[in-house]
């Protein structure tokens, strides 16, 4: 049975819709938690508060809310520590002050925290830079030098499509690890191209049911 011209209509703009999204995928970077918290919908925060100042090997299974993900270190060891100030605030860096530490996401559109460096003891220090790069599902990539970063310096990359990895680096500052507090993990706030899909072909396909009726009528 051939499909009414406006059904047909319908279903190739779903199709040119989802193939757009996906070519379209980009990247946005924040440098306000404010403004991050406003680009993106449901988010959860992993605050590292259950680790102690202690070694952990990677990587590890961990979660930001409803969100999981792996994270581990780099070439030179694959450690993670808990690292601390106070004993009450934790975070996480890594065994090697060279290594690259990698975060791997999954179903989520953006991630950020507060990104700073930590010395050999796990205090956080002052350091000149880190570098921080997100990749998302579509082969997108963002790198963001973060110039004198603090406790504070938050950070936070949103894709239109998924984002599949996070890293960190301090490279080589000498007596500086890459570290991270409070990572956020988060959906998108608003429907994926995907999703604008299904509706226009659903749409599509209620009209020519509601055709056919009226013309039995």
């Amino acid at each position: 049975m051939r499909l009414p011209s406006f059904v047909s209509t319908a279903i190739a703009s779903a199709v040119l819709l989802c193939a757009a999204g996906a070519a379209q995928a980009e990247i946005t970077t924040y440098t306000s938690q404010a403004a991050y918290l406003a680009a993106v919908g449901n988010t959860g925060v992993d605050t590292f508060d259950d680790l102690d100042l202690d070694e952990y090997i990677g990587p590890l299974d961990r979660a930001a809310g409803d969100y999981s993900y792996t994270v581990s270190g780099g070439e030179n060891s694959d450690a993670l520590w808990g690292a601390t100030d106070d004993f009450s605030d934790f975070w996480l860096t890594g065994g090697h002050r060279l290594d690259v530490i990698t975060f791997n996401l999954n179903n989520v559109n953006g991630a950020g925290g507060f990104f700073f460096g930590s010395d050999l003891f796990g205090s956080s220090t002052s350091s000149d830079y880190l570098i921080l790069t997100a990749t998302d599902s579509a082969g997108a990539t963002v790198t963001y030098t973060l110039p004198t970063p603090e406790l504070n310096s938050f950070v936070g990359f949103v894709s239109t499509g998924n984002l599949v990895s996070l890293t960190m680096a301090a490279e080589d500052q000498p007596g500086v690890w890459a570290t991270v507090n409070d990572l956020h993990l988060s959906v998108s706030a608003v429907p994926e191209p995907s999703t604008y899909g299904m509706m226009l072909g659903g749409l599509g396909l209620l009209g020519y049911l509601a055709r056919r009726k009226a013309q039995k009528s």
